[in-house]
């Protein structure tokens, strides 16, 4: 059976989290949730981690939905907690591991910083395949049911034979009905957020932050995602000489 680790930098009690981890049992894969303890957002690739006597602190924290699956709150961050799970620190080694679902979109070339996707990279330095699911911003609430909905045929992909990928899948928070599609996509050159310095004084500087227009590169992920497309862009520096074809994934409304 498949070993799965399914993590994410918003923390262990984000309800993204447990809805991964609800679809991993659904397809029958043995699942482990380890997750920061507290939000990690930002932490990239970060191997930062709060000891106690030199220790790690990992806490049992169960999910009610899903009482049969094992479940800890690290005090880390989700690239720490997938080297350390690859190392055995949780029981036998993931074959796969599933980050996400993120509190909003990972896109452009700022996905550099996004602890979701570094979690993701992370298992893929150590030839495993990986996926991060992002659930994009807006509405009036979280629609977590589409972000499982258009995961679960490339985790379907993803347990299959095949070299190392890691995929990076952003989800429009909508109805499931109002999605157009699932479609492969290049990174945006830039982030959701423009960040501008507008001040340096003695001992401080002050930073401006701005939202990007997606729209101004219409084929990116961002620019699909702002228009109901989901998109799927393999992040393929770190499988390099593998040759990645995500074209027979294909999701249909």
């Amino acid at each position: 059976m498949t070993k799965v680790l399914v993590t994410n930098d918003d923390g262990i009690d984000s309800p993204g989290l447990h809805a991964l981890a609800g679809l991993a049992v659904e397809l029958g894969l043995e699942v482990l949730v380890a997750a920061p303890a507290r939000e990690s957002s930002g932490a990239s690739a970060s191997l930062g981690a709060v000891e106690e006597s030199g220790r790690v602190v990992v806490e049992p924290r169960p999910i009610d939905a899903l009482p049969s699956v094992q479940s800890l709150a690290v005090r880390a961050a989700p690239a720490f907690i997938v080297r350390s799970a690859l190392h055995g620190a949780f029981g036998a080694e993931p074959d796969l591991v599933l980050s996400g679902v993120n509190q909003g979109p990972n896109t452009g070339h700022a996905v550099l910083h996004s602890g979701t996707v570094g979690a993701a990279m992370t298992a893929a330095a150590y030839g495993r395949r990986s996926l991060a699911v992002s659930l994009a911003a807006g509405g009036d609430q979280w629609r977590w049911a589409t972000a499982v909905a258009i995961a679960r045929p490339v985790v379907e992909w993803l347990v299959q034979p095949g070299a190392v990928t890691v995929l990076n899948l952003n989800v429009p928070n909508t109805a499931l009905e109002r999605v157009r599609g699932l479609r492969r996509a290049p990174l945006a050159s830039f982030g959701a957020v423009q960040t501008k310095v507008t001040e340096v004084g003695y001992g401080y500087v002050h930073l401006e932050y701005s939202e990007v227009d997606p729209t101004h590169e219409p084929e990116s992920d961002a620019g699909l995602l702002a228009h109901n497309w989901a998109c799927i862009t393999p992040l393929v520096p770190l499988c390099e000489g593998s040759t990645i074809d995500v074209n027979g994934l294909e999701f249909v409304t």
